[in-house]
């Protein structure tokens, strides 16, 4: 007879248990890769760097890549990632897991993206009730119990099940109006379900089998399930006050409580004391408290591996793990080195599986900027071959095509600084505006926009984007030559309204500096006139970039005494700065005479 404050363990493991890992088999989850050939090792315990704790893909075997001895294409599975770990876990009554869970944190085993609470699979319903469940001809037992599940939740329609009368009258109120349920005689010819199309038996089946095997839940990356053992070889059973029982059933639902892998095949005597006072204390507060020490197996599939740690098994030694890339709406941007052009399609690959669905297209940059349009030479490695999107920035919508535009997604915050800056006072002349990132955002702000662009493709996109954003009254397009635009635009009544030029082409920008010299060289100097301030962008790879860049603009102006405030933007290669110069036009360079010059 059990007493208050007795609590019971029992074992089902007597021996210490090895990790196993076993690689699932499914024809329906492969992934097509370059000419590879694959083979597992075994990571033994003499490895100089031992991963000593939490998952990996090091543990047990891992398959690495060989470059390929013919031209034969392999692919390699999903499947082959799996990894399952043989844990010890602590199974509770449900109403007792939370606070458990609390002050076990500790000891528990605290892997991310894995709960340290699992459930146990169809003990939710209390086995002497779960006999008599009956439904159809399956009988009782848990298919019985299954089938009850299907047919409380409403997920019986369809594969022969009936839904309860409460069930199925909320399905008809939530379809038909109050009119429908007047006119009773119309009633079964307007609840008659739309004829669907039957799928092949084995396709169900299948399907039905890779959902069971991949995952339990809403996410499928991992599974735990108890290891049942033999009744005539059961392990020793004992508990923590040294006295002897038998083995009962549980009686309602329970959870598993995943203890800490170091405590993997332990027995009950072997728990930490820590464990042992937490349950002792619970135990006293009910007289009928039993905790069974469990084994369980822990599976994750390929879907929990994140990017980084897939391609660090894939990719040989040496080779740097492309970690990072730039994302243009569903579109991920790579900027492979010439070291993982070999896997360029495993590594877009494995981006597309773990950024879906916000990336549908996985693309790399082949080839240096050198057109006039500034477009990028890009090649589609994964996904669709659609490079047409929608980009949000700072609230507004932004549609670009990679293959005819410009797009940097990397320059936001840079836009954002310079948008802070403005005022509704302030007259914005854009001179490189492309798709019009910086123009529609500084529309919202400013009184007006002038927005110019040498790019016909770029030029068609911006004012699809101002119609977009309902800003096209504020936005005045032009499809010029960046030197022409700044002279037409100087030489129009337009001149005295613009405070703001931007000229954001780091590549060749500073040397359009030219154009604003003798900008008013036909008025007197006496005259009053509004000089803008100009926001110029370039690169340098000068020991003292600041000075390089600032030589540049003096050289392109002829202008010794040009007050400059510089900012580095972001380092874009080893040694290699973008920068931003901002200063206002000198009256000297505005009424100069270009005929002297000349």
């Amino acid at each position: 007879m059990k007493t208050a404050g007795s609590i019971f363990l029992r074992t089902h493991f007597p021996t210490p248990t090895k990790l196993l890992f076993l690689p699932l088999t499914n024809p329906k989850h492969s992934l097509s890769l370059i000419p590879i050939s694959i083979s597992f090792t075994r990571f033994s315990s003499t490895n100089p760097n031992p991963i000593l704790y939490g998952p990996s893909l090091h543990k047990g075997t891992a398959p690495t890549l060989q470059r390929p001895q013919n031209d034969t294409l392999l692919t390699l599975r999903e499947d082959a990632f799996t990894r399952v770990f043989h844990l010890s876990a602590l199974r509770v009554p449900s109403a007792h897991c939370s606070a458990l869970e609390t002050r076990l944190r500790g000891h528990l085993l605290n892997w991310p993206r894995v709960r340290n609470i699992a459930r146990v699979p169809g003990d939710d319903l209390d086995p002497d009730l779960a006999s008599l469940v009956t439904s159809g001809e399956s009988g009782g037992g848990e298919e019985g119990h299954v089938s009850l599940q299907r047919w409380i939740y409403g997920q019986a329609e369809g594969d022969g099940d009936v839904l309860s009368p409460v069930l199925y009258r909320e399905k008809l109120a939530r379809t038909f109006n109050t009119r429908g349920f007047v006119k009773f005689r119309n009633l079964a010819k307007i609840s008659r379900p739309p004829k669907r199309k039957k799928k092949k038996k084995e396709e169900e089946e299948e399907e039905e089998k890779v959902k069971v095997e991949r995952c339990t839940g809403k996410k499928c990356f991992a599974t735990v399930e108890v290891v049942e053992e033999d009744d005539n070889g059961g392990g020793i059973l004992g508990n923590l006050v040294e006295e002897e029982f038998g083995r009962e059933k549980w009686r309602g639902s329970t959870r598993l409580l995943l203890l800490d892998e170091r405590y993997a095949g332990r027995g009950v005597q072997d728990l930490p004391e820590a464990i042992k006072a937490v349950l002792k204390e619970y135990a006293e507060k009910s007289a009928n408290l039993t905790f069974e020490l469990v084994r369980c197996k822990l599976t994750l599939f390929y879907d929990y591996w994140q990017m980084n740690e897939i391609l660090e098994v894939l990719l040989p030694d040496g080779v740097v793990v492309p970690s990072a890339f730039e994302t243009v709406g569903h579109i991920a941007h790579l900027n492979l080195r010439e070291e993982h052009l070999p896997y360029k399609t495993l590594i877009a690959k494995v981006v597309l599986d773990k950024n879906k669905p916000k990336i549908q297209t996985v693309v790399n940059k082949i080839d240096s900027i050198h057109n006039e349009y500034m477009t990028m030479q890009l090649e589609v490695l994964a996904g669709n071959h659609s490079l047409v999107t929608t980009v949000v920035e700072n609230g507004i919508r932004f549609q670009v095509d990679l293959a005819t535009v410009y797009w940097s997604s990397r320059l936001a915050t840079e836009r954002q600084r310079l948008l802070s800056g403005l005022t509704r006072k302030d007259v914005v002349c854009n001179v490189f505006s492309g798709v019009g990132p910086l123009a529609i955002s500084a529309a919202k702000i400013v009184k007006h926009v002038f927005a110019n662009d040498l790019n016909p493709f770029a030029v068609e996109y911006l004012e699809r984007n101002s119609v977009l954003n309902k800003l096209e009254r504020k936005i005045e397009v032009f499809n010029m030559d960046g030197r022409r635009f700044i002279k037409a635009m100087y030489a129009s009544d337009k001149a005295q309204s613009i405070t703001q030029v931007v000229m954001n082409l780091p590549n060749e920008a500073a040397e359009f500096l030219d154009a604003f010299r003798g900008i008013y060289k036909d008025r007197p100097k006496d005259t009053e006139c509004n000089l803008p301030t100009i926001h110029v962008y370039g690169f340098s790879k000068a020991q003292d970039p600041e000075f390089d860049f600032h030589e540049r603009i003096r050289i392109a102006l002829l202008e010794v005494a040009v007050d400059v405030e510089m900012r580095r933007v972001r380092l874009v290669a080893p040694g290699k700065w973008m920068l931003c110069a901002s200063f206002v036009l000198p009256r000297s360079v505005a009424f100069a005479n270009t005929a002297i010059d000349t």
